[in-house]
């Protein structure tokens, strides 16, 4: 591969899927990955890249922040990759539906480290895990919260979206194996949903091509990765019904291999899909924290 931003971030998802690590689906042990200096939260794909990590602290700086609060990085450590956006105003002959006719996005990415990767920044550990009661009545209040949620009828034994008639269908508690298995369950479909023309008009929703094509593959991913965004949103912890067969991964590898922006651009929608589901307007964008 080359050396595009894209192809950069790819290579580091390919490499985890390699080893049988899924990282839109890696268990959420930590909470969710944040900036140490400015508290915001990381999205889209710097969510995965942080996450691949085993570190338990969730915070991160740039090489910059790390001297600005007075410590350094420990020898020998090497920072992570991960990207941000910058919307830049589009020439008239660039312009396209894609871009909204105005602008066009400016992909760069730059690393940061782990607090666990300093020394000499004074913080202090800690970790409130939720009770399963509350994240339960919390992920009861998202689905119900949803703003023109779609019809949700449970019962059967397949989980599905039907644009047509905007219904998710989704099986009864008794048949998964876990809580996670089953919010993760009704968050995939609900990730679906979002992509209808009333909602975020999204192609793989709106313009449904076929089972198997590109675009199927995308929407599927963003449907994952939006489930994986409330999960870690609400703090689960492991699912046990994550199963990595290679035919699964194997599938993945084939599809970033043809298209090196697919997992950044699926990453980037999904995360309007949660935002979406969670009733977050003007979300903020990672900005480059060495700029």
């Amino acid at each position: 591969m080359g050396n595009s931003v894209y192809e950069i971030i790819t290579q580091k998802i390919m490499e985890q899927l390699e080893r049988g690590v899924i990282p839109w689906k890696k268990p959420w042990t930590t909470e969710w990955p944040m900036n140490f200096k400015t508290k915001k939260r990381y999205r889209g794909i710097n969510v995965s890249l942080l996450t691949m990590n085993d570190f338990d602290s969730p915070y991160w700086l740039s090489f910059k922040q790390v001297g600005e609060l007075g410590g350094r990085v420990k020898k020998g450590e090497k920072g992570t990759v991960i990207v941000f956006w910058k919307m830049l105003e589009a020439k008239e002959e660039e312009a396209n539906e894609e871009t909204d006719k105005k602008f066009i996005p400016l992909l760069r990415y730059y690393r940061v480290w782990n607090l666990e990767q300093t020394e000499g920044i004074e913080y202090e550990k800690e970790h409130k895990a939720k009770k399963e009661i509350e994240i339960l009545d919390e992920a009861e209040r998202i689905i119900s919260d949803m703003p023109d949620k779609p019809i949700i009828k449970f019962g059967g034994k397949k989980a599905f979206y039907t644009p047509s008639t905007d219904t998710v269908q989704i099986p009864e508690r008794e048949y998964f194996h876990s809580v996670t298995g089953f919010y993760g369950t009704i968050f995939h479909e609900l990730g679906h949903s979002t992509g209808h023309q009333k909602r975020l008009n999204r192609p793989g929703i709106s313009n449904f091509d076929y089972f198997g094509s590109h675009q199927y593959s995308k929407e599927e991913l963003v449907a994952e990765m939006t489930a994986a965004f409330l999960l870690g949103h609400l703090g689960f912890w492991e699912d046990p019904e994550i199963k990595n067969s290679a035919a699964y991964i194997d599938g993945w590898l084939e599809k970033l291999e043809k298209d090196p922006r697919f997992v950044v651009q699926a990453a980037a929608q999904a995360q309007k899909a949660a935002d979406y589901i969670l009733n977050i307007k003007d979300a903020e964008e990672d900005e480059g924290e060495d700029e």
